[in-house]
């Protein structure tokens, strides 16, 4: 089975949305391990998704304020230990879902990026902005610089000259778009697992 870790260029790129529809597309378990904010992450996948195969699994540290992890923590005397985040038991596939981009800190000294395991499929959500393919870039880079196995998959509006750009100088393939969407339900949800499901299942 499979693990698919969802990341970003940035906060609010679609990391969410992506990870419903991998886990729509492959009928997967869905973890979040670190959340932080009042608006669960978990619960947004649960009401997004129509099948009846996935288990969302608890995160391993939940934080009320919606800022970086290591700042949500120590405003509740919490210490993020990531030899504690410990991935769920499943005979499924898995996605996991990040907080932010992979450099995020969970404390002084530990990211996002050592709690993604050499076997992950990370998949690195972009949306286009002035500044992310600078973004784009330097999240990629880093990711295959670490060895792991990387994928892209574009969220929004397309933007040909960005696009074009970003795949070149990575090198890494396209899973495909999520579009642009004045609302998201599980209809919604349903039309992009269908379509992303044969590059999932190929990756």
């Amino acid at each position: 089975m499979k693990q698919f870790f969802v990341t970003g260029i940035s906060t609010d790129v679609g990391k969410t949305i992506t990870s419903a529809v991998l886990v729509e597309a492959l009928q997967a378990d869905y973890w979040k391990p670190v959340q932080t904010g009042e608006d669960s992450d978990s619960e947004t996948i649960s009401n997004l998704i129509s099948n009846t195969k996935t288990v969302i699994h608890k995160s391993s540290y939940s934080l009320k304020a919606p800022i970086s992890p290591h700042a949500a923590a120590a405003l509740e005397g919490v210490y993020i230990d990531h030899n504690k985040i410990h991935e769920p038991k499943t005979d499924n596939h898995m996605v996991i879902e990040g907080a932010g981009g992979v450099l995020v800190p969970l404390n002084d000294s530990d990211t996002l990026l050592d709690i993604i395991m050499p076997t992950y499929h990370v998949v690195v959500v972009v949306k286009h902005y002035l500044g992310s393919i600078n973004h784009s870039l330097l999240t990629i880079k880093w990711l295959l610089l670490k060895g792991y196995d990387v994928a892209i998959l574009f969220n929004g509006e397309p933007n040909a000259a960005s696009e074009d750009i970003i795949t070149k100088i990575t090198g890494v393939p396209v899973l495909g778009r999520i579009g642009h969407e004045d609302t998201l339900t599980k209809e919604v949800v349903k039309k992009y697992a269908e379509q992303l499901r044969p590059a999932l299942m190929a990756w």
